[in-house]
């Protein structure tokens, strides 16, 4: 079963067993400083063992106050002008150690290296691109069934696909012939002007053609006329590939949140990538 997104006070979070934390998707500023406690009064109730928040610089001082540490950092995250920062309290000792470490930054220094040297690769021949409707949402969640063991949130929902393209979410799918090979989708927050970049997959049988970089060229094409100011994206660590996209496409490093997310099987760490649109 997928966690739940709720509202505490004016704050959005995700919350559950599946990912075995709190995520505080949108903290309110209004809700600090009581919001904290709560937070980590219901993570200690649930047996959580990390709660995860995205913030604006204006609430690190609150948040640094009450154990939180940063993991990652986003500049000009918030409308353009004001830093965003990712923030993690550990509250089981197990979830802040990463044994894999070594590999996580051999991963990063390969991706590092080839920072900025995208250059634009035409769709292959016989693929198209187009923008996800209702109508997609089926087969946009078989295509995710079939590449993701687990994942953070219920993408394998076709009810899900389609509630979040009614809201802040679009989707964007590769056809070959009648069958979606590859999908991704732009989280927007208009009010901040910020997007997240997520949601990547590609059929095992339609890889190594560029479909994700066709992809994301495409998102940002469309994220620059929605007025979005900020892109990033949250990339499993261990994959060099997804890593390898974000850096060869300009996106800057910004941070690695330890054991974040239950993806394709396992809680992996994660890699932040951003990069201004406009």
């Amino acid at each position: 079963m997928s966690d739940e997104i709720v509202k505490i006070g004016h704050t959005v979070v995700q919350k559950g067993p599946h990912n075995d934390r709190i995520y505080v998707m949108k903290l309110a500023p209004r809700d600090l400083p009581w919001v904290i406690d709560y937070l980590k009064d219901l993570a200690l109730d649930h047996g959580y063992s990390k709660i995860f928040v995205k913030a604006p610089a204006s609430a690190l001082g609150n948040l640094l106050k009450k154990g939180y540490v940063i993991e990652a950092h986003v500049p000009h995250l918030f409308d353009g002008h004001e830093d965003g920062f990712f923030l993690a309290r550990y509250l089981k000792e197990i979830r802040r150690h990463e044994p894999k470490g070594d590999r996580i930054q051999e991963v990063l220094a390969r991706a590092l290296a080839i920072a900025g040297r995208y250059r634009h690769v035409s769709l292959t021949p016989g693929y198209s691109i187009h923008t996800a409707t209702h109508e997609d949402a089926a087969d946009l969640a078989k295509l995710y069934r079939e590449v993701f063991v687990t994942y953070p949130f219920p993408i394998f929902d076709e009810g899900y696909l389609k509630k979040t393209m009614a809201e802040n979410i679009r989707y964007f799918c590769v056809r070959k012939e009648d069958e979606i090979v590859a999908a991704s989708s732009a989280e927007m927050d208009p009010g901040l002007r910020n997007v997240e970049m997520t949601d990547f997959a590609t059929h095992p049988d339609h890889r190594g053609r560029q479909l994700s970089a066709n992809l994301l060229h495409r998102m940002e094409d469309e994220m620059l006329r929605e007025g979005m100011k900020m892109a990033y994206t949250i990339a499993r660590s261990l994959s060099y590939p997804v890593n390898s996209l974000f850096s060869r496409a300009g996106y800057a490093y910004g941070g690695t949140l330890v054991k974040n997310t239950n993806i394709c099987g396992s809680f992996e760490s994660m890699n932040v990538w951003y990069k201004r649109l406009g």
